[in-house]
This record gives C-alpha cells, sequence and structure tokens, in this order.
C-alpha cells in the first residue's frame, strides 16, 4: 500500500459496528455535542443527517480515525460524531423495529469506556424498550423508568444524549422507514474510516489531542465545518491522507502547539492561529465586510467561521502552518532582540499570538492586540518569501515595520494610544505590509530605491524610512547609532527629531554620528524613563528667538485671576507631543529640546540650571522657579502654572483645573 495515498475506507454506521467495537475510551473526553451551549452545532450537524435522509442526497462526515485495541476501534478523531450517529440508529432502531435481536446486539457493540455510568446507560437504552411517540419528551420518559439511575443525571455525558435525543425525536419523528433509511444498502451516511496503524501513526496522539479538554471546544466545531467546506470545494483532491488538512491537524500541526504549549490545552491556540490568518486574509483580499469580519475576530477568535476562507485563504493557511512546524523543528532564531515596547510579548510573537505571553493585557485575559498580529504578519511573510533565512536582513526588515507599528497619536495630556487601534487600521497596515513584503529579503536596498509606496498608511514613518534606509547604504557606519536611538524609549523608532537636532545632510546624505551617539546617551541618561523637575527648570534656562517661554506651546485660561494657564510637562508623554504634536508652530517649540539636548552633551540638568545666568529683563518669578528647587518639587506637583497678561508672576497650581486660589501659591 502507498502510505501516501491512503484515504481510509468509506464504511456507514452499521458497517463499522459489523466490522468492530466501537469503545469511547477512557482517555477521551465526555460527549458534549449535546450540551445545552452547543444547541447550533448539534442543530447543524442534525440538519445535514436529515437532509440527507429526507432528500436521498448521499452524505460524508469526513474521516474518523483512531486505533484498533484488541478488536476494538478507540476513536482518537470522531467520537463526537459517532456518538450522535449511535443515538440517531438507537431511535431508528426503536421507532421502526422495536427490538430486533440483530440490530440490539449490533449497538451494543458501542460503547463508552470515559465513565462506567456512561457504558451502563448506553447498554440499558439499547436493551429497553421506549415508546416513540409524537409529542412525548423522551428524556422524561427515560429518567422515569425503572431501570434508569437517578445518579446518572450528574454524568456530563449521559445529560448530553439526553439532550440530543430529544433534538433527534423532534426533527426526525416524521421520517418513514428511518431504519432503512439508515441502512447500509441505502447508502445515504457515510464516512472515510482510518485506523492510526494503517499510517504509521501512534496513539501518543490521544494525550496530545485530549489536551484540548474535556468538553467540545470551539476549535473542534470550527475543524468540523472547515472540513467539510474542503471536501465540498474539493480543495484536496489531489492529496493523500497525509497531506490533508484533517490530518495534519491532529499530527504535526498538533505536534507544533503542544511542544510550545503552558497548559494541558492546545484548542485555544489553535483557534487564536486561524482566526488571526483569517484576519489578514480579509485584509489582502479585500472582502467586503471585512472591517466588521476583522472586529469580530479581534474581539474573540472563536468567531472565526470556516466559510470566510477563500481557497488561497486557505492554502495561506496551510502554509503558515507547515512554516511553524519546520521552522521550530529546525530550531530557527527568530526572537526579536529589539525594544517592541507596549506590543512586547514575553516569549517569542509567535508565543504571544497563539498563548498569548503578554506583557501588556488590559481588557481581555491577555488577548493579542492588532499591533501584535501585525508584527507576526510581517515576520510570517519574510519567512514564507525568503528561501535561505538572513538574521541579519530579518531583524532589519522587522525593525522597519517595528517603527510602522510603534508610532503614537499623542494628545497634549501625554495620552499615547496605539496607531493600530481599530480594525480599519489593521486593514490599512496590512496592505502596506504587503507591500513592502516584496522586499523584505533586504528591506533597506527596497527602500533606497522605492520611489512611491502605494498604501497611504503611517505615510510620514515611511518616508523617514526611505531616508535611514539610503543613509545605511550610504555609510553602514550610521546604522548602529541610529538604531541606538530608535531603541529609546521616548522616540521608539521615530527618529526624525534626532536627526534634526544634529542637522543632518539630507542632499548629500551626511550625518555626524559621534554626536548622534552622544544625543543616544544624554536619552538614556535623562529621558528614558521619565522627567522630573530638573528637567522642567532647565528647560525654562533654554532661549529661542529672544525668549525663554517653551511652555506656550500650551494654552488654557484660568477664570479664578483671568491667566493664561501653561504646562511644565506634567507627563512623561507630553514631551513627544511637544516633538511631534499637531499645534500651532512647533517648528518653534520644538527647537527648545533641540537646544537642551545639545546642552546636555557636555552638562547635566541640574548644572544647568544651577550656572544659568538670567538675562536682565526675565521676570523675577520665573528665575525662583530655576534657582529655587523647593518652588517646582513641593509647591507645584500639578506641574501647571498661570501667568497674568502682564506677567508680573505666576500661580503655582494644585490641580489642572483649581476653582479657587486655595492651595495655589503665587510667586512674584
Amino acid at each position: 500500500m502507498n502510505e501516501n495515498k491512503y484515504r481510509g475506507t468509506t464504511l456507514d454506521f452499521w458497517q463499522l459496528l459489523q466490522n468492530q467495537k466501537i469503545e469511547i475510551p477512557i482517555i477521551q473526553r465526555d460527549y458534549a455535542q449535546g450540551r445545552k451551549d452547543k444547541r447550533e452545532l448539534r442543530d447543524n450537524f442534525l440538519t445535514a443527517l436529515y437532509d440527507s435522509l429526507e432528500k436521498n442526497n448521499s452524505i460524508k462526515l469526513d474521516f474518523i480515525y483512531g486505533s484498533n485495541e484488541d478488536g476494538a476501534f478507540q476513536p482518537l478523531d470522531g467520537q463526537q460524531r459517532l456518538t450522535t450517529l449511535f443515538l440517531l440508529h438507537w431511535y431508528a432502531l426503536k421507532k421502526d423495529s422495536g427490538n430486533n435481536s440483530d440490530d440490539v446486539q449490533l449497538l451494543k457493540r458501542f460503547t463508552y469506556e470515559t465513565r462506567i455510568s456512561s457504558r451502563e446507560f448506553c447498554n440499558a437504552i439499547v436493551d429497553n424498550p421506549i415508546g416513540i411517540e409524537e409529542n412525548k419528551i423522551l428524556s422524561e420518559s427515560i429518567i422515569d423508568s425503572s431501570w434508569f439511575f437517578l445518579s446518572w443525571k450528574s454524568d456530563p455525558t449521559i445529560d448530553a444524549m439526553l439532550r440530543t435525543i430529544d433534538d433527534i425525536h423532534a426533527k426526525f419523528f416524521n421520517i418513514e422507514n428511518l431504519r432503512v433509511k439508515l441502512s447500509t444498502a441505502s447508502g445515504l451516511i457515510s464516512f472515510y474510516h482510518v485506523e492510526l496503524e494503517d499510517i504509521g501513526l501512534t496513539d501518543d496522539l490521544y494525550i496530545k489531542m485530549n489536551a484540548r479538554g474535556k468538553l467540545l471546544s470551539p476549535f473542534e466545531n470550527f475543524k468540523a465545518s472547515f472540513q467539510k467546506l474542503i471536501i465540498d470545494k474539493n480543495w484536496e483532491q489531489s492529496k493523500g491522507f497525509l497531506d490533508t488538512f484533517a490530518c495534519k491537524i491532529d499530527t504535526i500541526w498538533t505536534d507544533l502547539f503542544w511542544q510550545h504549549r503552558k497548559e494541558n490545552s492546545i484548542d485555544e491556540a489553535f483557534m487564536r492561529f486561524i482566526s488571526c490568518i483569517a484576519m489578514l486574509r480579509q485584509s489582502l483580499e479585500k472582502s467586503d465586510d471585512r472591517i466588521n469580519t476583522i472586529s469580530k475576530l479581534q474581539e474573540n477568535p472563536n468567531n472565526v467561521r470556516a466559510e470566510i476562507f477563500s481557497e488561497e485563504g486557505f492554502l495561506f493557511l496551510c502554509d503558515c502552518f507547515d512554516l511553524y512546524s519546520n521552522l521550530f523543528k529546525e530550531n530557527i532564531d527568530i526572537s526579536i532582540n529589539m525594544p517592541l515596547w507596549q506590543h512586547s510579548p514575553d516569549g517569542t510573537l509567535f508565543s504571544a499570538l497563539v498563548f498569548e505571553d503578554n506583557q501588556f493585557s488590559t481588557l481581555q485575559r491577555n488577548s493579542a492586540s492588532y499591533s501584535q498580529k501585525i508584527l507576526f504578519y510581517a515576520q510570517t511573510e519574510y519567512l514564507l518569501r525568503t528561501q535561505n533565512f538572513n538574521r541579519t536582513y530579518f531583524l532589519d526588515w522587522m525593525r522597519v515595520i517595528r517603527n510602522i507599528v510603534s508610532r503614537g497619536d499623542i494628545s497634549k495630556y501625554g495620552d499615547r494610544p496605539a496607531i493600530i487601534r481599530s480594525p480599519q487600521a489593521f486593514d490599512g497596515v496590512v496592505n502596506l505590509i504587503n507591500e513592502l513584503a516584496e522586499g523584505c529579503g533586504n528591506i533597506y536596498h527596497f527602500l533606497a530605491q522605492k520611489d512611491l509606496v502605494k498604501s497611504a498608511f503611517a505615510r510620514e514613518q515611511i518616508e523617514e524610512e526611505k531616508l535611514k534606509a539610503k543613509l545605511i547604504l550610504h555609510n553602514s557606519s550610521y546604522k548602529e547609532p541610529m538604531v541606538q536611538i530608535e531603541n529609546t524609549n521616548l522616540f521608539q523608532g521615530r527618529i526624525d527629531f534626532a536627526l534634526f537636532t544634529i542637522d543632518i545632510d539630507k542632499d548629500n546624505l551626511s550625518l555626524d554620528e559621534k554626536l548622534l551617539s552622544d544625543i543616544h546617551k544624554v536619552i538614556l541618561r535623562n529621558f528614558e524613563e521619565d522627567i522630573n523637575d530638573d528637567f522642567r527648570r532647565a528647560m525654562l534656562t533654554i532661549e529661542v528667538n529672544g525668549h525663554y517661554k517653551f511652555y506656550e506651546y500650551w494654552w488654557s485660561f484660568w477664570n479664578v485671576v483671568s491667566a493664561h494657564k501653561r504646562c511644565l510637562f506634567d507627563k512623561y508623554r507630553e514631551l513627544e507631543y511637544f516633538i511631534y504634536g499637531n499645534y500651532k508652530n512647533r517648528d518653534e517649540y520644538k527647537i527648545y529640546f533641540k537646544k537642551l539636548l545639545l546642552n546636555l552633551v557636555g552638562a547635566d540638568l541640574k548644572s544647568i540650571s544651577q550656572n544659568f545666568a538670567p538675562p536682565p529683563d526675565m521676570p523675577l518669578w520665573k528665575i525662583r522657579l530655576i534657582k529655587e528647587p523647593l518652588l517646582l518639587n513641593e509647591k507645584c506637583k500639578s506641574h501647571y502654572i498661570a501667568i497674568p497678561e502682564d506677567e508680573s508672576c505666576c500661580y503655582l497650581l494644585k490641580s489642572l483645573r483649581p476653582r479657587d486660589l486655595d492651595g495655589c501659591e503665587k510667586i512674584e
């Protein structure tokens, strides 16, 4: 037999029982298709069976495979379907045949070993008669029977079976000759039966498969509908069984998630991976309802549905599964050894996505953010498109994407939400990365030669990345100081202000790399984590165009004394707004910080204010703020001041919006 072409044997339920006993092994989960919260799944499956029998249309229920243990077939995959089929055939027996001895003996070859009570219940409903009447609730009749033990009601498998029996009764009662239609001769309902021994697989898969939990999971629901779609669309008609989605999802792809699990559960990991790929394909294929679909999948990966996949999307999903399976087998180092800031995972981008190893979890339980999924997509595109992994080129590519993803929309109050925080933004950046991925194998060369990037997303950052690429190709020694300053918490990948500070010569692609390195050291010493009052005092010493008024970038009005409110930087991120924010005369005000950075190359914050010689026309209150540390340290913890029109004094405000003068000290 050609193992690679083995596709199993086509059987129906009666044929399988005739061939061998069906035994649900102890290690398997409870029957869950009959649970209350699985009504939609159960109804869909029963409806498919009903339509087949009522319309005489044959249906194949995909692969059911497992091991042969002492003459008994123990299903690895297919337990839920087999149990529902058992209940349907039992119902047909009781409805049409009474207690036909041959059928009874066959049905008794189906048994549960998960619990003694489950096994005894299966035997009891087969052995004992029960009247099938249209308006009768069969589960109540069974529970009221003398042979039914009340303790059985606590068995989740029995509880689920009773619920399925009621649904079968409601749906199939009016089908005449149900037992005949379920016969082998009719050929209406069948499946592919595969034994692991026939394809060289071992039953340690039971352990891995049952890491997916004891209850029927959303992944199993998705997998069943997805495999049906694959068969209906003939997407794998030329593949041997070992190469099919159905086989790989329970073997080598299960190994991928099993090896990297944190807990004995991998179904959720599968769903996160699949839903992320579905989100990406929605954008790449420009689906009409993609924004709504992306939003739903981000909200809950279990919202993924088989029908949103096209054949191209299905093939891409399989490529991604194969990619990461092979990647980890080959021990390729895809760690991202650069800051990702608020997008940082505890482990790899892969583990952040599928096992949700995230430092910055908020609303959802460690939910992978839009930005992390974008970074994962960028990583995946590089790995798919390049035949020979080059770690230097890989990190160059990821750095460019990191810089794009890390841009933030800064408010004047220092709020910095992620730039990719909506399905629309996600959609835009996916298509940008898809465009840039053409050159992911050597992204600097690609950007340096690229005249026009079609995507409008993050256009300013793209222009900066193009400039940096040209600088690096012009002089490779520029790369290290630029990368160093990109990695600072203040700039987070966006360094056009740093290049402005050192007066870069864009026309000749020339920069002072020593000065850039010095500015990097200044940032690390003074602005890597937070800002303090030494910084605020030092900023008051900086002059631009004859003025010492950096604080005028921010304005509000204080009606208590008819004064202009000003901000001395309350929060760390307000400094980023000062540099990059969308406010009037920004290009003038940002010079204040440029001058301070250059001064700090040879000094520190304290010495700048201590050694400052105020000009004759500087107001006394401002000199006092610079020279008397206690004023800002102890009496202006809000970091807001108010200055009257004549600038004769200032008020140290106790809060952003004080309603009176109480607690607001006047400085003259």
